[in-house]
């Protein structure tokens, strides 16, 4: 069965920077779309970006676009969320999801439905 492992997150002052790193001990990445979700308290799962399998198509959230900027290493058979300009509006819980759907850049981040796999996540806050 296929397991996400999230890590990177942590606590940051307002306009520093963290990567997050999403991987699947034992099992390739390369045949799915990776998308990472957030969510905060008392709010829904938003969201935040989306890399095709192949990785030449990715696309973001509005609150997020700009600043932050999704990659994949399939030789590490990793994908990266690099946060960047970071905002307390931006403190959650990461997510990353896998799903077998074609995405092409810029399209809407497909909803919570169309994933089969889920992390546990990885919390960001952003404070000073």
């Amino acid at each position: 069965q296929l397991r996400l492992v999230e890590s990177g997150g942590g606590l940051v002052q307002p306009g520093g920077s963290l990567r997050l790193s999403c991987t699947a001990p034992g099992f390739s990445l390369d045949y799915y779309a990776i998308s990472w979700f957030r969510q905060a308290p008392g709010k829904e799962r938003e969201g935040v970006s989306c890399i095709s399998n192949i990785g030449g198509s990715t696309g973001y959230a509005d609150s997020v676009k700009g600043r932050f900027i999704t990659s994949r290493d399939s030789v590490k058979n990793t994908v990266y969320l690099q946060l960047n300009s970071l905002k307390p509006e931006d403190t959650a819980v990461y997510y990353c999801a896998a799903g077998k759907f074609t995405y092409g850049t810029d399209w809407p981040i497909p909803s919570v439905r169309e994933y089969d796999w889920w992390g546990q996540g990885t919390q960001v806050t952003v404070s000073s």
